[in-house]
């Protein structure tokens, strides 16, 4: 009997790792010819709003020009930074061979993944080849994210509707609001690299009333080898 328990936990520990590497590989990634791309930039709160240039390069760093206030400069850099930064292709098991999956339960918003090994205490969550929720503990919080809605690109999916909440990871209690998020995508050229034609952020305070919104917007956008 024992024996019959460890294979057919075996089995489910299996089909559990290639469900959730099957939907980690649907995640849309850009090739390693990325060629880096420049456009206009623009950042709105609403009553403010901030135009300028923006570059972002092969190497993946982000510069932005013409926009003086170095808070909003750094707050437009930092969200193309973050989307080319999971826009890096790397293997399943450079990211997690060092870890184990089993399954949790299921709902509405799909399979749980429970892991362990060395990100043990982290889980996630996948329907339908895509990651739904992220819950993930990072430089000593505990980041929780769900996707809504996504992007199908034919080539993988980008997020397009989701929350991001920081929360202590010993008391799980939430930290300072949820965020959410709407982004949009676009092919940079026909065939080209998918990337970000808008994204608006507004957070929400513990009590549930929004505190504020920022708008991203980024447009003639052109290939840097094309120049």
């Amino acid at each position: 009997i024992k024996m019959s328990f460890m294979l057919n936990n075996g089995a489910q520990e299996t089909t559990c790792t290639e469900l959730f590497k099957a939907a980690y590989e649907n995640r849309y990634t850009w090739e390693s010819n990325f060629p880096g791309y420049e456009g206009s930039c623009s950042w709105t709160d609403g009553t403010r709003e901030m135009k300028g240039r923006f570059c972002l390069g092969i190497d993946l760093k982000a510069t932005v020009k013409e926009i003086d206030d170095e808070k909003i400069n750094k707050a437009i850099s930092s969200q193309l930074w973050e989307v080319a930064i999971h826009r890096v292709k790397r293997s399943f098991e450079q990211t997690h061979g060092e870890n184990t999956f089993t399954y949790g339960e299921t709902s509405e918003i799909g399979s749980e993944i429970i892991v362990g090994g060395k990100n043990k205490g982290d889980k996630y969550r996948v329907k339908n080849d895509v990651v739904t929720m992220v819950y993930r503990h990072i430089h000593g919080n505990l980041i929780v994210i769900h996707t809504k809605d996504v992007t199908h690109t034919n080539n993988g999916y980008l997020s397009k509707s989701y929350t991001s909440q920081y929360l202590d990871p010993i008391s799980k209690k939430d930290l300072k609001g949820k965020n959410f998020y709407k982004d949009d995508f676009k092919p940079l050229f026909k065939g080209g690299p998918w990337v970000l034609a808008s994204r608006s952020i507004h957070q929400e305070s513990l009590e549930g009333s929004i505190l504020n919104k920022q708008i991203f917007s980024f447009s003639e956008l052109k290939s840097l080898d094309s120049n």
